[in-house]
């Protein structure tokens, strides 16, 4: 294996009648799925809808009101903290670094899991966080601060805090989120990237057409429920994208890349 790449597993992440409630209220209802295991899948659909409290529930940030989330095989709850952190990790909307944490420092960060009263810092993490800087471009920017990065190189040092990891599932809830439309489409370029090293790859995003160019399985929500999945050539149809956005639209060939592109109808005044 190379070093610094996750242990792989042909079983994954997988939704079985899930409900999730935010105070009595349910936002995600009855959800049964399975991420495709090696895959970069995006989950799409309106605000509102679901979307990062799915991803939530993956990472075990919230618990089901109802149904499991398993991973390989295995309710997610019984895992220990550590252990689960060690499979799946997750980058949050709008993560704030510590005020005058380093780039390295912050990508330290992510071998928290792997740490215990019996084994501390090791090789093994040395290893790890060099992999993780050389992958996102950050090796000469260790030194830096982190709060004083641009948007682009910020959300690439906290990336390489999730590879530091070493996990073999990202979830990644609107990594592009405040980003240029030049650092959206170089964050997700880094994301097919990792996904090619064989890792999966769950985002939540909001542009149709980035989606359909860069993942490979879409998850479409609505209403807190899935209303399609699959690859994108077979998932967006121009009804679809109305009935779940409200947006009249043609779809066509990318020009560049042969993927599905949303086209909508002009409005005239």
């Amino acid at each position: 294996m190379e070093k610094g790449k996750p242990v792989s597993s042909e079983s994954g992440l997988a939704a079985r009648d899930v409900t999730i409630s935010y105070g009595g209220a349910p936002v995600v209802r009855d959800v049964s799925l399975d991420i495709p295991h090696g895959g970069f899948t995006m989950v799409i659909g309106p605000n509102g809808c679901g979307k990062s409290t799915l991803v939530k529930a993956f990472a075990r940030v919230l618990k089901p009101a109802r149904g499991n989330i398993l991973l390989h095989g295995r309710d997610l709850w019984s895992y220990r903290g550590r252990e689960a952190a060690r499979h799946v990790a997750l980058l949050p909307q709008n993560p704030i670094a510590p005020d005058g944490i380093t780039v390295g420092g912050l990508v330290r960060r992510g071998r928290y899991p792997h740490h215990t009263l019996l084994r501390q810092w090791s090789p093994d993490d040395d290893t790890a966080i060099g992999f993780a800087l050389d992958r996102t471009g950050l090796r000469d920017l260790t030194e830096a601060q982190a709060g004083r990065l641009s948007g682009g190189q910020r959300q690439r040092a906290w990336i390489a805090m999730v590879l530091a990891q070493q996990t073999d599932l990202l979830l990644l809830d609107e990594p592009t989120t405040f980003l240029d439309i030049a650092h959206q489409y170089e964050l997700l370029e880094l994301c097919r990237e990792l996904h090619e090293d064989g890792r999966t790859i769950v985002a939540v995003l909001h542009d149709l057409n980035q989606a359909a160019r860069f993942a490979s399985h879409l998850i479409v929500m609505k209403e807190g429920r899935v209303i399609a999945q699959g690859p994108p050539p077979e998932v967006l149809t121009p009804e679809l994208v109305e009935e779940v956005f409200g947006l009249a639209c043609d779809i066509v060939p990318d020009p560049r890349t042969l993927t599905p592109m949303v086209v909508p109808h002009a409005r005239r005044p």
